[in-house]
């Protein structure tokens, strides 16, 4: 297994800036418009790295003016950062199931922490195609399904079941799982071979709580200086008169129970999401020694960077912690694609489009020049990356069904690019939400009860039975492809 070494060290102060979550890709379909060197392989490696619990605002880049990341800055500035990405159900199980597979969780069927990926789905995961395609696949730290590890299903795993500990014994000494996680990263790459591409996933548990640890965020001691000056801001909406308009079933959900353990004084506030943002800075780190090891290598023109995370997560906005419910907090995540073939003058750009967690797995089969499945309901970013024009989403399907015996209230729901409906489907009497993205984006005004936005909510609800029906009909097993409700 690697070690740190001395120049790793002599990153710190660099690397303590840092934070997020990364996917590394390239695609064939595009080679030719993007090789300038003309040694672009047909088919590139593609490295997943996927951070837990990172919203989409936990980095400098996306407006954030008090964490530093300047390795996921620099990943955006040679890369396309998408500024509206969102997962389709905010739970790490259903979430990292949603990315391998590139489907919706009531599709895919992965939403409860004991179950595995079920046979036929995993056959059409990236993972899986890949491997048949002749890829060196490799994965790297939390799994995030139930069943045993699929240790044979990969050339190289170093991954762990249930949540991991952050902190681990190693000859002696005691190793943070972020810096470890680094070392194999490092090992994975040095054991590839020009002859065969790869592809790498690496799934971090940073920077998700300790669970069971009264100090929450258990991150590494290099990073005990950053930010100890600094007082953090505290959301808008943790006020509470905006927790205290929430339903009742919310307040005494398990959004709040865990508000109480990571939020519920200033001083709390500072240590919790201090200690979030130290361990971003962890992932930073890592992030920083795979781009050196791939110029290293001589793989850096030859492996694209796609970052992004499960889930997003509520850091005391609205009264709650944790995520599940389907406000912006929880659900919208950081999404870079970093690919060193896009010429120069597209590089450093921005897009707004909605793309979702299920878009990744087809990007990666796409990239790899391999088909979509059928049961695939995501779509390829390749177009968006070219800055080819494209007839992109205009609103798309949420859901959340587990319910931790009864802590957590099932939600669906329609986000449109300016409106979201959200809809508590077990309640009774049953409880909806209304917002104006637009002119509300932190989600002050519930309109679900205002006369004047009837027109609205109706609409929205037919949207949410289409969405429904549409999802509950499809069969993933049958030939014929899936198609978003309208398209």
């Amino acid at each position: 297994m690697a070690t740190h070494d001395k120049n790793d060290l002599t990153r710190r102060e660099f690397v303590a800036s840092t934070g997020a979550a990364v996917l590394a890709v390239t695609y064939a379909h595009v080679q030719g418009a993007r090789a300038e060197t003309g040694d672009t392989p047909k088919r590139p490696n593609l490295v997943v790295l996927v951070t837990d619990d990172q919203r989409w605002d936990a980095m400098s880049c996306t407006g954030n003016r008090f964490i530093k990341t300047p390795n996921m800055d620099r990943l955006a500035e040679e890369g396309v950062l998408f500024e509206n990405h969102f997962c389709t159900t905010s739970i790490c199980m259903a979430g990292r199931a949603t990315i391998f597979t590139g489907m919706y969780t009531r599709n895919h069927g992965v939403d409860d922490f004991s179950l595995p990926l079920p046979e036929a789905r995993y056959a059409h995961s990236y993972p899986a195609r890949l491997r048949e395609a002749g890829y060196r696949m490799g994965f790297i730290g939390k799994w995030g399904l139930g069943g045993a590890l699929p240790k044979d299903r990969f050339d190289f795993f170093e991954g762990f079941t249930g949540q991991g500990r952050y902190f681990r014994e190693i000859d002696g000494k005691t190793v943070h799982l972020t810096r470890l996680m680094g070392d194999q990263i490092i090992e994975f790459l040095e054991g590839s071979s020009a002859d065969q591409p790869f592809c790498l996933s690496v799934s971090f548990k940073a920077p998700h709580v300790q669970d069971s640890d009264p100090r929450q965020y258990l991150y590494d001691p290099a990073f005990e200086g950053l930010y100890a000056d600094v007082t953090m801001p505290t959301p808008k909406t943790a006020a509470p008169k905006y927790f205290e308009v929430l339903p009742e079933f919310i307040r005494k959900s398990e959004g709040r129970t865990r508000w109480k353990t990571r939020f519920p004084t200033p001083e709390k506030f500072q240590e919790s999401l201090k200690g979030y943002y130290r361990l971003i800075a962890g992932v930073d780190m890592a992030l920083g020694r795979l781009l050196d090891a791939l110029e290293g290598l001589g793989l850096d023109n030859k492996t694209v960077i796609v970052f992004t995370s499960d889930n997003g997560l509520y850091l005391g906005a609205h009264g709650l912690a944790g995520k599940w419910l389907m406000h912006e907090e929880s659900i919208r995540l950081p999404l870079i694609v970093r690919d060193p073939r896009l010429p120069k003058n597209m590089q450093g750009r921005r897009r707004d489009e909605m793309t979702l967690s299920i878009d990744i797995a087809p990007t990666l089969l796409d990239m790899a020049g391999l088909d979509r499945p059928p049961c695939m309901q995501g779509r390829s970013l390749g177009p968006l990356l070219e800055r080819r024009g494209v007839d992109w989403r205009q609103e798309w399907f949420y859901e959340h069904h587990f319910t931790a015996g009864g802590r957590i209230p099932e939600s669906e729901g329609i986000r449109t690019r300016t409106w979201k409906y959200i809809r508590y489907i077990n309640q009774e009497p049953l409880h909806e939400e209304l917002y104006d993205l637009k002119h509300d984006p932190l989600e002050e005004h519930n309109l679900a009860r205002d006369p004047n936005h009837q027109g609205k909510l109706n609409a929205l609800r037919e949207r949410w039975r289409i969405w429904h029906a549409h999802l509950a009909a499809f069969d993933p097993d049958a030939p014929t492809p899936w198609t978003d409700p309208g398209t």
